[in-house]
């Protein structure tokens, strides 16, 4: 019974997580097995040398990642799958794998810095050149297309600053202008929103946040449409990429539950967005699930939910009143990433290096990521947390 075919497209979002990856699962076992693997053997000489079995070497795949990356592309809807060991491993070879000395490349202002210091390093060094767009431009980036434009690259919401971009119309402007459509779509983590039914050809993730879930692996992935496989399948296996099949097997028993916890995640950051709306202390708050939220139009016609994780600017407080109310907060926690079921809060500015749009808050921004505990509590906490700020003024 588990290995019995079953037409996933057939079945609801929530079912094709659970019923993903059956085919890789043997002997009775739910769950698909752990290899650990560098060296596949061969049966005979034959065997070696018309290289058709279907695993070579560890490196080039096991039935571990094969199974996880064939569960990412039913969530993403592509066609297939890679899986990197880190979520920046898989943008750098998404861009490394896709572009060439001469290419131009536009990316959304609003990037992971990480993205972009690769951009300006690395692509730098390679002859590539980058464009930075406003991530508000919409349809309007038709008119930075050159004739070597090679990729449009957006991330929707954009990293920490939330803005919502108009995918189909940014993917139609690429298409026209001979250019692939890629997003980084870690916030939804393709299951509140279709990369590949709103115009894209590929779609990455730091499946370290939600896919794995819990905080406790690196992954990356990559999905494309038939029509890049081919290029990403070669360019992946030259750059040497591979994950490690623990940290796979973490991410395939994070996404059995990934629809119950994400589900959850927006249910308890909404409560805690619109408290914090309502607090004299706090600006704005850009979480694009709110209806005042200025990217809320888009993300109602495109997103089927909403993650965690959002972002508010405080009033002006100095930055040791900010510190008095960050440092003794009981339940939030401060660290780089999110996704896991832990709620946590960073302070961030990108005025210092966003080059093609401002960045002007008039007060500290905090970047918060609203994980599984009791909405109650967390807002408990932050209203502790506002007494210090207050009192620190």
């Amino acid at each position: 019974m588990a290995n019995r075919d079953i037409d996933l497209k057939a079945l609801a979002r929530e079912t094709r997580l659970v019923a993903a990856t059956r085919q890789f699962s043997e002997h009775g076992m739910v769950n698909p097995a752990v290899y650990h693997a560098s060296t596949v053997l061969f049966p005979t000489l034959a065997a070696y040398h018309a290289r058709t079995q279907p695993y070579l070497y560890g490196r080039r795949g096991t039935p571990t990642s094969e199974a996880l990356a064939a569960a990412v592309a039913t969530i993403e809807g592509g066609f297939a799958a890679k899986i990197c060991p880190s979520g920046l491993a898989a943008v750098t070879t998404t861009l490394l794998g896709f572009l060439k000395t001469g290419d131009h490349l536009l990316m959304t202002d609003s990037v992971y810095q990480p993205t972009r210091k690769f951009c300006d390093g690395m692509l730098k060094d390679l002859g590539i050149e980058t464009t930075y767009y406003d991530p508000l431009i919409g349809a309007g980036v038709a008119g930075l297309m050159r004739p070597n434009t090679r990729m449009v690259y957006m991330e929707s919401p954009g990293s920490l600053t939330m803005e919502v971009q108009d995918v189909p119309a940014m993917a139609a402007a690429a298409h026209e202008g001979g250019a692939l459509a890629v997003i980084d779509n870690t916030w939804s983590s393709g299951h509140f929103f279709n990369a590949f039914t709103h115009g894209c050809d590929i779609s990455v993730q730091a499946a370290t946040k939600y896919l794995v879930g819990h905080s406790d692996a690196m992954l990356g992935t990559i999905t494309t449409t038939e029509a890049a496989w081919p290029q990403l399948a070669a360019q992946y296996l030259l750059l040497g990429q591979c994950a490690g099949p623990d940290d796979i097997y973490l991410a395939l028993r994070g996404i059995r539950t990934l629809d119950v916890r994400l589900v959850r995640h927006m249910e308890n950051a909404l409560q805690v967005a619109n408290w914090l709306a309502g607090r004299p202390e706090v600006s704005r708050v850009h979480y694009p699930a709110l209806p005042g939220d200025a990217g809320h139009a888009l993300w109602q016609r495109d997103f089927t939910g909403a993650s965690g994780l959002f972002s508010v600017v405080l009033a002006p407080f100095p930055p040791h009143a900010v510190a008095a109310m960050l440092d003794d907060l009981a339940l939030f926690g401060m660290g780089a990433s999110w996704g896991g079921y832990e709620s946590l809060v960073v302070p961030f500015d990108v005025s210092s290096y966003r080059t093609a749009t401002t960045w002007s808050p008039q007060g500290p921004a905090l970047r918060f990521h609203i994980g599984l505990e009791n909405p109650a509590d967390l807002m408990s906490d932050l209203q502790a947390g506002f007494a210090r700020l207050n009192a620190a003024r």
